[in-house]
């Protein structure tokens, strides 16, 4: 480590907009999907005509009360909208609909896990706010385009308190939260699309120090790895400019994640620029125990919960448990095959090898593996009951399962002459035939080389094609080679 590190502090805070999953605007009935043509998805609403009035979107609420419960977050029961005031050409009514006094959610925090420990990252507030439009600066020589389709698109934004102390734990707080926003429900988190944006606001402090140093916000960080990057590099620019004694300016800058370099965008504004005050157009609304309730009723388990039940209730090790439990697909694909068979471990071990190596190979999701449940059960029955070794299974079975998913284990091994061969007699053919063309490995073995007991296994394996049950063929071989 280089003295400068050693000596500062990187102090982080975050903030994540995630785009609701609403069919519909926040304030309009203009629909939100994404790649239409530009400045098809407006009306007189998102464009600020006069005489026009907006009406709540109660879906999004819906969407960020179950965001605030699964943050461990205290949920504001009367809530309000306030106008916040900037002048750029991707907002026409000349202010965003914001939530300023009274976030609809308040506190919490979102566990992340580090190198084998958790740490539990506070969040400050969830609100709910309206999407400008975009800016397009490259298709025309001297103008900007706009295209407003974005415009009013809801969003929730996350906003944590400064307590992110590197980039590696922004990097998994960022991958933690996409998970969750995912898992409920409510946001697809493709941050390629935009659908998921991170700011975040980077202070350096000496070492030991409690007071906050003077923030820089970096502004939409559209993947995660460049969340990590655009930190380290903003913190070394930040660094740099306190050992030279030189004053650091309040500002908003840009990440170019080609050149891995931070540039000036404005200096930043604080809340009074905003000149904020409660939208008139819009009235108070409240959100009852009741409804909290109903919603909290809503939620599916969380990963958390499913590790614990894939633990206690199907005796799963914890590394399994893990893997499965904090993938929403395949917990769901694990419990529906655990309805056709009680052989838990043997399923997790399907899932885990097999399945997520072709889907990785494949570039494909476990959603479109359309095996049935019960095909799957008994797949993983028949290597359990020794008519198939795993290897077989994995290897020819399970690959014409997966090119026609309507037909039975049973009948592909049977057609491809597969079934495992459990005769004694029909086996010690096989092992006699090795042990004739290896009679030096036989005479080694007798002097005591016992590890060549695996070369005549393989060697039986080969010319049953696979079909000599292993254990029986340990068992025969064994008896053979120890013979006087």
């Amino acid at each position: 480590m280089t003295t400068t590190q050693t000596t500062y502090e990187i102090v982080v805070g975050l903030e994540v907009h995630a785009q609701l999953s609403t069919t519909s605007k926040l304030f309009s009935g203009d629909a939100t999907s994404f790649g239409a043509a530009p400045n098809t998805h407006t009306s007189p609403i998102i464009l600020g005509h006069p005489g026009t009035l907006p009406k709540m979107n109660e879906k999004a609420i819906e969407m960020a009360v179950k965001m605030g419960i699964v943050c461990h977050s205290e949920i504001e029961e009367v809530n309000y909208f306030a106008r916040k005031h900037y002048f750029y050409p991707d907002l026409p009514k000349g202010y965003q609909v914001s939530q300023h006094t009274t976030p609809i959610c308040k506190g919490g925090y979102v566990t992340i896990r580090l190198h084998g420990e958790t740490k539990n990252i506070q969040v400050n507030r969830i609100h709910l706010e309206e999407d400008a439009g975009k800016s397009i600066h490259d298709l025309h020589p001297s103008k900007t385009c706009m295209d407003y389709n974005r415009a009013g698109v809801t969003l929730i934004e996350i906003v944590t308190d400064p307590v992110i102390r590197s980039s590696e734990e922004a990097f998994y707080f960022v991958t933690e939260l996409r998970k969750l926003v995912r898992w409920i429900g409510i946001c697809d988190g493709n941050m390629e699309e935009g659908s998921l944006r991170c700011d975040a606001n980077i202070s350096v402090r000496p070492l030991g120090a409690t007071w906050l140093g003077t923030k820089v916000e970096i502004k939409n960080l559209n993947s995660i790895r460049n969340v990590k990057k655009a930190i380290e590099i903003e913190a070394a620019r930040l660094i740099k400019l306190s050992d030279a004694q030189l004053p650091i300016i309040q500002e908003t800058r840009g990440f170019n994640a080609e050149d891995d370099t931070t540039y000036s965008i404005r200096t930043k504004e604080d809340a009074d620029d905003y000149r904020y005050f409660p939208e008139p157009d819009l009235t108070p609304f409240i959100i009852t125990p009741e409804k909290i309730e109903s919603y909290r009723l809503q939620l599916p388990l969380l990963p958390e919960e499913w590790i614990v039940r894939l633990m206690e209730k199907f005796q799963l090790p914890a590394y399994d448990a893990r893997i499965i439990g904090e993938d929403d697909q395949l917990v769901q694909l694990f419990v529906s095959i655990a309805t056709h068979s009680t052989a838990y471990k043997a399923i997790a071990n399907w899932l885990i090898g097999p399945l997520k190596s072709y889907c990785n190979e494949q570039n494909c999701s476990i959603s479109s593996i359309s095996i049935t449940f019960n095909n799957w059960a008994k797949l993983i029955t028949m290597v359990e009951n020794g008519q198939l070794s795993f290897s077989v299974a994995v290897t020819k079975v399970f690959p014409k399962m997966l090119e026609n998913t309507s037909a039975s284990p049973e009948t592909i091994a049977m057609a491809l002459n597969l079934l495992q061969v459990s005769n004694a007699s029909e086996i010690e053919q096989w092992i006699d035939a090795v042990l004739l063309k290896m009679p030096e490995k036989v005479a080694e073995f007798k002097k005591g080389k016992k590890g060549l007991i695996g070369l005549f296994v393989g060697e039986v394996k080969k010319i049953s094609n696979g079909k000599a049950d292993p254990k029986i063929v340990t068992d025969l071989l064994l008896q053979k080679l120890n013979q006087a």
